[in-house]
């Protein structure tokens, strides 16, 4: 498939797509014309992709849990130190959830009335 079909299989943008490739996360086949061929297993592959980059891995990281990845969820199968980088990122995020809550405790005290 063209990648305006992936595009709209995945709904995902070309440019998008497009991004994939630079960073070697999708690798479609160059036909004489210069035209992008996408297999069709590259639609699981996009749905793997943005499920890692909207829980906000970098590309850099996808690439490298890209091989853990499964056609079904969850996404990633524990592979070794995927398991261990998550719990990284999650202990992150539990940290910056904990400042924000201090953070708005200081504001709804500083507008409550004395």
């Amino acid at each position: 498939m063209l990648i305006g079909e992936l595009a709209g299989r995945t709904g995902v943008t070309r440019r998008a797509l497009r991004y994939y490739e630079e960073q070697q996360l999708l690798l479609p086949e160059r036909h004489g014309n210069g035209y992008r061929h996408y297999h069709e297993s590259a639609v699981v592959k996009v749905k793997q992709i943005r499920a890692l980059l909207d829980a906000g891995f970098t590309s850099q990281t996808v690439a490298r849990l890209l091989p853990c990845a499964v056609d079904t969820p969850p996404v990633i199968d524990l592979c070794p130190d995927v398991a261990a980088e998550m719990n990284l990122v999650l202990a992150g995020i539990n940290t910056q959830l904990d400042e924000l809550a201090r953070q708005r405790e200081s504001i709804e005290g500083l507008l409550s009335p004395a």
